[in-house]
């Protein structure tokens, strides 16, 4: 699609939307509201890249943080257990890429909607005590219609499973071929009376929508696709948004306020530029898509008298409920190759634990499916399997050890449930600052027990699959002692009809400030089963199809 010439807006003329963040959430609004007709300002703090622009830079990408930004770069974050504890500077706590796309640029692609239950599980399930578990204001029925329209213009290859929730029309493109690894989960899982089923992808299998299909270079986790096979905002959403002549996207700018009137309504946001400048861009209306761990720390950086506990923040509840899904690997080593390695990371799943037996006296849930326990990439498996199997982990006997592990090893990850509670949460860190002397980002985390019980239920399945799949050595692990960071940010700014237990509506319009909406992460109420990027999506598309209702009505 050819861009059209795109509009450069007087920062003190006020555009009827201002956008920060342009990844999974923020490329969707964008490209929705700016084809609406509505002038758009979309901010994003990282580069424009392109496909040319990707690589196979493995120390650049996986431990010089190229696309996500750390210490290194003059982003500290800070993390503790809980609230006693001192805060200890991370190189990363909360990951996410900085660059136009956001982490859809590099995330894996693992595209599961979530089912019926997902949105009124709290009352089915009851309270769990110590947490804020709820059921969400929007059902599944609401969601559906923006579920599909994320597998058809995001780009989604896949095929009905038998545990799938029900969809209106079918996938776009047929599901990945099936890797030899995977033909080994399959056949283990289905061995043990379970339904393996191929894996639905953000990645085309065949062309689509003017893009190509995937080449199988087997660098998709972590990195950004050299051909644009995959689903990223970046290519389906911010093309579509230029074209229309209505969207200026500003990269290089980090926003550190959001400003409002006497009223209480939101007038402007103020930013660094690439040049280092502060600038500011009024707006009509404000619309936070920095995932879940920014748009909290966004919020709590612009208090004023009227906000003094942050924007938006009269429930008390920006930043609190952070949900980072548990997750499991149990890696298997088999006599023949199985290439877990090559092509996407995983191409089946089983699904039959999406809700475990309340029996067990724990709550939760998930899925399986099956990887490459160095996410598929030679150095990392290099410097993982001096470890994973015992044995040297220098000389000969290392390197031949190496050699013949990387294709005869496969995983078995779980991917789980994470419970809101309030004392895992995104506050500022009174002391540390990064580059440019914002309050760093600092994480507060200990898994609940539930969670915690669920992982380890997790592992011993994914280990009972692996020993049924024939690996001659296996070992397993999940963060028993709890997680110290992850990439999944959610329910910092969870949606609700209550304006005490929650800061934005069923619109995601903010309860304190009608001109103020926020879709990412931070707005869902439960964590769904580990995949959460497909819900965020079709949230966005719902998100700016009720704002430009609702702008229409001049109701913002």
């Amino acid at each position: 699609m050819a861009e059209a010439v795109s509009p450069s807006y007087p920062t003190r003329e006020e555009v009827d939307f201002v956008i920060v963040g342009s990844g999974a959430a923020g490329g969707v609004m964008t490209k929705e509201l700016s084809t609406a007709g509505h002038s758009v300002v979309v901010l994003e703090q990282g580069p424009h890249l392109k496909a040319e622009d990707f690589h196979h830079d493995e120390w650049a990408i996986d431990h010089n943080l190229q696309h996500m930004w750390g210490r290194t770069q003059g982003y500290p974050q800070t993390f503790r257990k809980s609230e006693n504890d001192v805060a200890e500077e991370r190189e990363t706590v909360c990951g996410y890429a900085h660059n136009v796309g956001g982490s859809s640029m590099h995330y894996s692609g693992n595209f599961w909607r979530l089912r019926p239950i997902d949105f009124r599980e709290a009352s089915v399930r009851g309270t769990i005590a110590g947490t804020n578990f709820a059921d969400w204001p929007i059902s599944y029925n609401d969601l559906e219609p923006y579920y599909t329209k994320v597998d058809w213009e995001i780009g989604v290859s896949g095929l009905q499973g038998p545990w799938d929730p029900p969809r209106t029309r079918e996938y776009p493109c047929p599901p990945m071929p099936i890797k030899g690894s995977d033909v080994l989960l399959e056949r283990a899982a289905k061995s043990l009376g379970l339904n393996p089923y191929p894996a639905p992808v953000a990645i085309l299998s065949q062309p689509h929508n003017g893009r190509p299909g995937c080449i199988h270079c087997g660098f998709c986790n972590g990195f950004g696709c050299e051909v644009n096979a995959k689903s990223s905002s970046l290519v389906t959403m911010i093309p579509v948004a230029l074209a229309s002549g209505n969207c200026e996207l500003r990269t290089g700018c980090t926003v550190h306020r959001v400003n409002t009137n006497d009223e209480g309504r939101v007038t402007e946001v103020v930013y660094w530029d690439g040049d280092g400048n502060e600038q500011a861009q009024r707006a009509k209306a404000v619309v936070l898509c920095a995932n879940g761990s920014e748009t909290p720390r966004l919020l709590l950086m612009s208090e004023t008298s009227r906000f003094a506990d942050g924007l938006a923040n009269s429930s008390g509840m920006v930043g609190k409920n952070l949900m980072f899904n548990g997750y499991t690997s149990v890696a298997g080593l088999f006599d023949e190759p199985v290439n877990a390695y090559k092509s996407v990371p995983a191409t089946r799943v089983v699904h039959d634990f999406y809700e475990l037996d309340p029996a067990l006296g724990f709550y939760g849930g998930g899925g399986i499916d099956g990887r490459h326990p160095s996410r598929g990439t030679p150095l990392g498996y290099a410097l993982m399997s001096g470890s994973l199997f015992g044995g040297a982990s220098w000389g000969k006997e290392y390197k031949d050890k190496l050699a013949h592990d990387f294709a005869h090893v496969a995983a078995f990850d779980g991917h789980t449930t994470s419970l809101p509670v309030s004392s895992n949460n995104i506050s500022l860190d009174p002391e540390v600052q990064d580059k440019f002397g914002r309050p760093a980002i600092r994480t507060t985390y200990m898994d609940h027990p539930d969670d915690l019980a669920t992982m380890r239920w997790f592992l011993d399945k994914t280990t009972e699959l692996m020993e049924a799949a024939g690996a001659s050595n296996i070992v397993g692990d999940y963060p028993e002692n709890g997680q110290e960071g992850n990439v999944h940010l959610l329910g910092t700014c969870r949606m609700g009809n209550d304006s005490d237990s929650s800061v934005v509506d069923a619109s995601h319009r903010a309860h304190d400030v009608p001109n103020l909406f926020m879709c990412d992460g931070s707005s869902m109420v439960t964590s769904g089963r580990g995949q959460p990027t497909m819900t965020i999506m079709a949230m966005a598309f719902r998100a700016a199809d009720l704002i430009n209702q609702a702008a229409q009505r001049n109701e913002i």
